[in-house]
């Protein structure tokens, strides 16, 4: 039996009630408790206003509860993961004295592991001069780092949509909000970005930029491709796959100059993001950024769910190189699978970085089961902004539409014969 619109949609919601009422009965961390209950309550009135046929109430309750009023709670009463504390005090420190890294850290809140880019998103709180106690809550909501995430993040997610052509409108679909343009914001109210966004923030720039790196590279545009690629590569080293599935995308689609081109801006884009840190703190960015999160820095990393790659470390320095072995191995697989099979459609490039980042996060020698949201971001992306029936692939001067039999049409020219 199939299940109408409706039906799905409201059984959604209730599965997303359910997953964030886990967070309140298992999760030790007071922000996650309470974005469980604020969440719960929200999704529990989307799925009620969906049954009743009240859509956009639905998508108002869920963005309400999931988002709005647990954000402005926890950055109001200075509350959230220890990762808000470690941008704003690196963004601090860029500012006072060049360096982004506490010398020698004793203790897990004391390293950063990020590479320089993310210090930028702690430079607002620094220069409000806010240091989280007794802040007024005009300092405390423009200097909180996850605002800034958030920013970062809606901003690509933007240029992105625009770069693929998606308008203001977008068809006629099932969901709460019409067609596919607007499953946007269902993302955003979405367990995936929601509990990121209002509980600590830092993975919310690096898939903004993966997502604009991806439509630039499906748009041709090479030199906006590599600079999104370079500022990705600069917040974190976990982007890297990233850059071979863009370059991929545009070598199939362009050819290989733009594709060159695009590889060149990104390495020199992050070069110059990343080099005056590891030059005047080079230790220090080895034993934060790489060893720590990687299970090999004298303090152990707090990331430590039940993925494998974890469970293998967990049986002696022998596990540890074999999680690592697999980890290159599956990075190998996935290359590989790029110069047999490039992808050539926005939607078959960020299933084939999902797949990578996913290798990557279960096969890490420490990890956190948080970590799978990016893929699943990444994925739920580019079908949000793809309109059936008409392909994102573009060459040349013309533009293939699978409902046109593959007959090539201008670029300009709108579905029905009409130039723009």
């Amino acid at each position: 039996m199939t299940l109408s619109p409706t039906a799905r949609w409201t059984t959604g919601w209730l599965l997303a009630a359910v997953w964030a009422l886990s967070f309140p009965l298992f999760s030790a961390l007071a922000p996650h408790r309470l974005w469980g209950w604020c969440a719960a309550a929200g999704y529990l009135g989307a799925a009620a206003a969906t049954a009743v046929g009240r859509r956009r109430a639905a998508l108002a309750a869920a963005l309400l509860g999931a988002v709005a009023v647990p954000l402005l709670w926890l950055v109001l009463t200075g509350q959230g993961q220890s990762e808000v504390t470690v941008i704003e005090r690196s963004g601090r420190l860029l500012l006072d004295s060049g360096r982004l890294y506490v010398d020698r850290p004793a203790r897990v809140e004391e390293y950063t592991p990020y590479l320089p880019g993310m210090a930028l998103l702690g430079v607002p709180r620094a220069l409000l001069g806010g240091d989280g106690s007794g802040d007024g809550w005009v300092v405390r909501l423009l200097g909180d780092a996850r605002i800034w995430c958030a920013a970062a993040l809606f901003g690509c997610l933007w240029a992105a949509r625009r770069l693929l052509g998606g308008g203001p409108g977008g068809g006629r679909g099932g969901g709460p909000g019409g067609g596919p343009g607007r499953l946007l914001p269902v993302l955003v109210a979405s367990p995936v970005v929601a509990l990121p966004l209002t509980v600590s923030g830092v993975d919310l720039p690096l898939a903004g930029l993966c997502c604009l790196a991806l439509a630039a590279a499906a748009s041709g545009r090479p030199v906006l491709t590599g600079a999104a690629l370079a500022g990705a590569c600069a917040l974190k080293w976990t982007a890297l796959p990233a850059v071979a599935v863009a370059v991929a995308l545009l070598a199939v689609l362009r050819g290989g100059r733009p594709a060159v081109r695009c590889a060149l801006v990104a390495a020199g884009g992050t070069a110059l993001l990343v080099l005056p840190a590891a030059l005047l703190q080079p230790a220090e960015l080895w034993r934060q950024v790489f060893a720590f999160p990687t299970g090999r820095a004298p303090v152990p990393t707090p990331a430590s769910s039940p993925l494998p790659g974890r469970l293998l470390t967990e049986l002696g320095p022998w596990g540890w190189y074999l999680a690592m072995g697999l980890l290159l191995s599956g990075g190998l697989a996935v290359g590989l699978s790029l110069l047999a099979r490039p992808p050539r459609t926005v939607v078959a490039a960020a299933d084939r970085l999902a797949l990578g980042l996913t290798l990557a996060f279960l096969l890490a020698p420490a990890g956190r089961f948080g970590y799978l949201a990016l893929p699943v971001l990444l994925a739920v992306w580019a079908r949000s902004v793809t309109v059936p029936g008409v392909s994102r692939v573009v060459t040349g001067s013309f533009r293939l539409r699978p409902s046109d039999g593959g007959r090539p049409t201008a670029r300009n020219e709108r579905p029905g014969g009409h130039f723009a």
